[in-house]
């Protein structure tokens, strides 16, 4: 079993609170840029992962990353959102009738993101990582996002999450 997401990570400062001295108008530091990180990941049942990131979240890269997570893993029943380009896209489909007997597919129930438990990786990742630190380039930031989710080992029970 294995369940799929991507999420996008904007090169901003997103600030929840400030100190600042009384009286005082706190300084924050914003880059002012709409640059973007589009990340894909999986997170098997038995532990193991994938992510990639792409430039855009659209059919192209998702066609892109059903390669590469087929060749992880050659049998899986895949959990996914109804993001337009997973079920209506013409070559999404035909990829997944073509690759029935390796991808068996089910759907999260729509407006429901708590029971998919990517959300829980890419909320760990904007909180402790992204969340509130400044990063100097769009590189520095890019860095930092592919290392975190390249290293990090989300230890999770997915049937915590789809059991709901």
């Amino acid at each position: 079993m294995v369940v799929e997401d991507e999420s996008i990570f904007i090169y901003d400062v997103k600030i929840r609170s400030v100190w600042a001295v009384k009286g005082s108008k706190p300084i924050i530091l914003t880059t002012g840029s709409h640059r973007k990180i589009v990340f894909f990941g999986v997170v098997a049942e038995d532990g193991t992962q994938c992510f990639r990131t792409y430039p855009e979240a659209n059919s192209d890269a998702f066609l892109d990353y059903l390669k590469v997570i087929l060749r992880k893993y050659p049998k899986m029943i895949l959990f996914m959102d109804k993001a337009t380009y997973h079920r209506k896209e013409a070559r999404v489909k035909k990829f997944l009738a073509k690759h029935k007997d390796g991808i068996k597919v089910r759907w999260f129930p729509s407006g429901f993101p708590e029971a998919n438990p990517m959300e829980e990786c890419w909320n760990q990742g904007k909180d402790n990582v992204l969340g509130s630190r400044f990063f100097d380039s769009f590189n520095e930031f890019e860095k930092a996002a592919t290392k975190y989710f390249r290293t990090k080992r989300f230890k999770l029970d997915l049937y915590k999450y789809l059991c709901h």
